[in-house]
């Protein structure tokens, strides 16, 4: 059984660069050996120090995107502004082979429960999971596919089933305009009854999600909506209003 709180040791293997802001880093760690062959999709907790401190109270999740059982290596793409300030995405944008960091995890991934279509909407900051979604759900399933980019470059290969529709928004004021949410209402939707996964910016968040619950009368159990930013906040004030707001959605 894994012990999902006991920290492991990862080394970088190798890096890349997807896309201008897309950046891709293999890790290797012999302590992987526990883990299934269905991680990709999960997460995994980075812990970070920050100065002398070594505080690793300063905890980011990142999507699993590959993970090689026979080889115990796993992907993380990191989004790399060219203003990042951010403790992940600053260590992300430095990181190069060799380099060590602690993690936490696996954490499991939503579960899309059966619909006759599942809508996938999200920023390049759930790009990650939208594409470990894609590749793991059944070929023959329908559904949609609409994601926020930062510049046309960032568009990538998307593996996904043959009845899926993908929609590329291109907003260079990343979180800003409400561009997301503003496509979302000009979708044309496909008949039957949707699961709805969405992850985002926290203020589109909040309107897409009123907008499914209340405009389109979707059920709750039906929604999978999270925000993984927030615009003008750090990780740890991110988290505290997050953490407010689902108590609320969840009472």
């Amino acid at each position: 059984m894994i012990d999902f709180k006991r920290e492991r040791k990862l080394s970088i293997v190798r890096t890349s660069y997807l896309t201008p802001h897309i950046k891709r880093i293999t890790f290797f760690c012999d302590d992987f050996i526990d883990f299934s062959n269905n991680e990709k999709g999960g997460y995994l907790k980075l812990l970070f120090s920050e100065g002398e401190l070594n505080d690793k109270n300063l905890v980011r999740p990142y999507t699993i995107r590959n993970f090689r059982k026979q080889k115990l290596e796993i992907d993380i793409d990191f989004i790399i502004h060219d203003s990042s300030h951010g403790v992940a995405s600053k260590w992300a944008s430095k990181a190069d082979k060799g380099d060590e960091i602690f993690v936490t995890g696996p954490g499991t991934k939503p579960i899309i429960k059966d619909t006759d279509w599942i809508f996938f909407i999200g920023d390049m900051s759930s790009l990650p999971a939208i594409s470990a979604n894609l590749e793991e759900i059944e070929q023959n399933t329908k559904g949609i596919i609409v994601i926020e980019i930062i510049s046309e470059k960032d568009k990538i290969k998307i593996k996904k089933p043959k009845n899926f529709t993908l929609h590329w928004i291109v907003n260079e004021e990343d979180g800003q305009n409400h561009e997301l949410y503003k496509k979302i209402l000009t979708i044309e939707w496909l008949a039957g009854n949707p699961f709805i996964w969405a992850a985002c910016e926290f203020s589109t968040m909040k309107k897409l999600r009123n907008y499914f619950k209340n405009i389109k009368n979707i059920k709750k159990e039906y929604i999978y909506i999270s925000s993984y930013w927030k615009k003008g906040s750090d990780q740890e004030q991110h988290k505290t209003i997050k953490k407010k707001d689902n108590e609320i959605w969840n009472a």
